[in-house]
């Protein structure tokens, strides 16, 4: 794999290609640790739906793909933040009401105007290669950002995770750092669907973290493998996609199945160990 990645780092497109995947990878990772743990990890599907149905849009009137699905992923993310604390609408039912609403405005939208483009077939399924450099840019500037403010807020945000009542009862201001994941999400989400598309990219915030959660117990631990996880699967999917001239985005998702089912059988692996000892104790 090192080869192939060093082969690939002498091409202009495939650099930018790492740099951004890699960014985004972590974002996604770190992201997904607290949205499969508050049990919101379908967040991104709802979400790609929505920035799908606003690319679609963006197309047809021929604007920024990038900063017109920004702000309104965002105004999602707090729409369907609202639905989830609303005792008639939970949150399943509220990811579900809007991503398939938008995805249908966005369908309709496309097949009355320009029909089914390339560019509409990248934001489907991905298509990181053919990222402009002022896309890259801007990716790498809005990325880090969502990766400091993870940081900076860390201990927040691990707060309103494990235990949100007592984070309130504490005096944590529970409702802005919700809020503040619901916009890093919304971000990670309109970067991540270039790369791996709106079929794709909630796959990203839920395979590392499942995966790390096979064999970590701390919050801290499955942060820390989350992100090496995804980081090494996004090296593996370029690599192979490189190598196999196959789809990106399907790649590293069989990348990350792999690294489950690998975290799975040493989970397995630990639990006979562990009662073969006790057995023989």
């Amino acid at each position: 794999m090192l080869k192939a990645l060093f082969e690939m780092l002498s091409y202009p497109f495939m650099a930018r290609a790492l740099v951004v995947g890699l960014l985004v990878s972590l974002c996604a990772s770190l992201l997904g640790v607290s949205l499969v743990l508050k049990r919101y990890s379908m967040i991104g599907d709802g979400l790609s739906h929505v920035g799908f149905g606003t690319l679609a849009a963006a197309t047809v009137f021929n604007a920024s793909p990038l900063l017109m699905a920004a702000p309104v992923v965002m105004a999602a993310a707090f729409l369907l933040l609202r639905l989830s604390e609303n005792s008639q609408v939970r949150g399943d039912a509220g990811i579900a009401l809007i991503s398939n609403g938008s995805l249908a405005v966005g369908i309709m939208l496309i097949s009355l105007t320009t029909g089914i483009n390339i560019d509409v077939y990248n934001y489907m399924f991905g298509s990181i290669l053919t990222m402009s450099a002022a896309d890259v840019a801007l990716s790498a500037v809005l990325a880090s950002a969502v990766l400091a403010v993870f940081v900076l807020f860390y201990n927040k945000i691990f707060a309103v995770t494990f235990d949100e009542s007592f984070a309130r009862a504490s005096g944590t201001n529970a409702g802005l750092y919700n809020s503040l994941l619901a916009v890093l999400t919304a971000v990670t989400i309109v970067l991540g669907m270039r790369m791996m598309g709106a079929l794709l990219i909630s796959s990203l915030i839920i395979f590392p973290a499942a995966t790390s959660m096979r064999l970590c117990k701390t919050f801290k631990s499955v942060t820390i493998c989350s992100a090496s996880v995804s980081a090494a699967c996004f090296l593996t999917g370029l690599a192979a996609s490189f190598l196999f001239a196959a789809p990106t985005g399907a790649s590293i998702v069989v990348a990350n199945i792999a690294a489950f089912f690998i975290f799975c059988a040493l989970k397995a692996g630990t639990r006979i160990a562990r009662r073969t000892k006790q057995s023989g104790a």
